[in-house]
């Protein structure tokens, strides 16, 4: 599976390892959040480095639908459950701010992007009612959204709550634009480069898998903190989500919204200009990170769902990305606690980075370089609520229930031997020599690798969309032979299984 953003011919090269060792901010993570940090830091003067595990987009940026919009479903009313109207106006400023300084950006270097009204819309009556509580608050957190029953759908909705003057993009495009504006201030984007630590104080140390750097400050911009300071990986739900890029027979008509459903499953829908003609763009039907039947089964859902409205539609791509809601709702960015001040981090977007990141972006560099904005102050001082507290006693309860079930189902599968040969396309999960193992067959290779998360020790689960290892308890993420895709893990999985395989990472 390919995004079709991804799915090109990218203009963009990695530096080479840099001779320099010592730099005044190590950015970690070439996403839309550690992009935009490093061009403000590297426009200040600073010496920037910014180091990818993997390549430019990746992860999450690099497979989002790419909507840019402050109206984001159900967000604000979920927000309001829990906090004072003042702190859901922040974090609509927040969204605002980053929008603004992203669609600025475009402008400015010429990259395309379209205007288009964002809806969000309801199928049922319940969902009617929650669309009604999103516009109450929406309204009081400052936005100027209007009900309409026709929101040119190929199908019924019961109502449909609109914000015109929104924005879709090409995230590549922005991120490429932003890797030859950080090199013209004098920074460098190093790919596959994965930081596996950060440690000491002045200066901070940061050790990868090829050599150690230094720096005054760091920024974590890895979609969830890849240190467990401050165990941010217990206040995070990791949820997947799949897409789908489809060509539409020619006469059809599709709407030129950016649309989202409030109902379950969730479902979204834009459109992509291309030379062509547009291309339908869907998305949804997501699930906690690691825990499906089947994710090949979700993307088929989505797929049955956009040719049930767009008979004869070609499908070009399907994708999936991963992202990470927290138990209080809220964005966490600022001072990673134990970071002596010095290292900075941004997480919990819940599917809105395209806003969201731009602004703790804005908000960390602030920080870093002496000031900060009323919004960031009031997220920042925000008070979690009872409710979000519960959710996160219930969230990390159902990680232990998990992990001990886990442990126990994996004794009853088969053993796993050195004759396993999955079919084509699988994985199972077994012991070998009284540990756990991984088998896997791709592409007709079969490969065996512990089992057991680089992270905590969570026991892997198959993808058979991603052909990938996928973490239930923290999303982590492998490839069949064991490499780290994503999550808060730091190393590869133990190719040789048995006696302490996996294990818990350095921090």
């Amino acid at each position: 599976m390919k995004s079709l953003w991804l799915d090109r011919e990218s203009r963009f090269t990695s530096d080479a390892i840099p001779d320099e060792k010592h730099f005044d901010t190590i950015v970690v993570g070439a996403g839309l959040t550690g992009m935009v940090a490093a061009l403000l830091l590297s426009r200040s003067g600073q010496r920037v480095v910014v180091l990818e595990a993997r390549t430019l987009g990746a992860v999450t940026t690099g497979n989002t639908t790419g909507k840019l919009s402050l109206l984001q479903g159900g967000a604000l009313s979920a927000l309001r459950s829990q906090y004072s109207l003042k702190v859901v106006q922040a974090y609509v400023e927040a969204n605002k701010t980053g929008q603004a300084w992203l669609t600025q950006y475009m402008e400015q270097q010429g990259i395309p992007f379209q205007r288009r009204t964002a809806v969000t819309f309801a199928t049922t009556d319940d969902g009617g009612q929650r669309l009604r509580k999103e516009a109450a608050v929406s309204r009081d957190a400052g936005l100027d959204v209007h009900f309409s029953r026709d929101a040119g759908l190929p199908f019924q909705v019961v109502e449909a709550l609109e914000l015109e003057g929104q924005v879709q993009i090409h995230p590549m495009d922005v991120l490429e634009n932003l890797a030859g504006d950080i090199r013209d201030h004098g920074g460098l984007i190093v790919e596959d480069v994965q930081v596996q630590n950060v440690s000491g104080e002045r200066p901070l140390e940061v050790a990868t898998r090829k050599g150690t750097f230094t720096a005054d400050t760091v920024v974590l911009a890895t979609g969830i903190p890849i240190l467990d300071r401050g165990l941010y990986f217990a206040k995070l739900e990791p949820n997947r989500s799949y897409a789908a890029a489809l060509r539409v027979p020619g006469g059809s008509t599709i709407p030129s919204g950016m649309y989202l459903s409030i109902d379950a499953p969730t479902r979204s829908q834009r459109t992509y200009p291309t030379p062509d003609g547009e291309l339908l763009l869907v998305g949804g039907y997501g699930h906690a990170g690691g825990r499906a039947m089947s994710s090949k089964k979700h993307v088929d859902d989505l797929l049955g769902w956009a040719h049930q409205h767009y008979p004869g539609a070609e499908v070009t791509h399907t994708w999936s990305a991963q992202d990470y809601q927290a138990t209080n709702l809220m964005p966490f960015f600022g001072k990673l606690p134990r970071g002596h001040g010095r290292i900075f981090f941004a997480t919990g977007y819940n599917k809105w980075g395209m806003s969201n990141g731009v602004a703790a972006a804005l908000s960390v560099t602030s920080d870093i370089l002496g000031g900060q904005s009323d919004w960031a102050t009031i997220i920042h001082h925000r008070v979690t609520s009872p409710k979000g507290a519960a959710e996160a006693i219930r969230h990390n309860a159902d990680i232990a229930r998990r992990m001990i079930e886990d442990k126990a189902k994996v004794r009853k599968n088969p053993e796993i031997t050195e004759e396993t040969r999955p079919p084509e396309g699988t994985g199972v999960v077994g012991l070998y020599k009284g540990e756990p193992a991984a088998v896997s067959t791709v592409e007709g290779k079969v490969c065996m690798v512990s089992a057991s998360c680089a992270h905590l020790g969570g026991l892997l689960g198959w993808n058979d969309a991603e052909k990938s290892w996928d973490c239930p308890l923290h999303g982590s993420r492998f490839t069949p032979e064991g490499k780290y895709l994503e999550g808060p893990a730091t190393h590869h999985l133990q190719k040789s299984v048995g006696k302490n395989a996996g294990g818990r990472k350095q921090d």
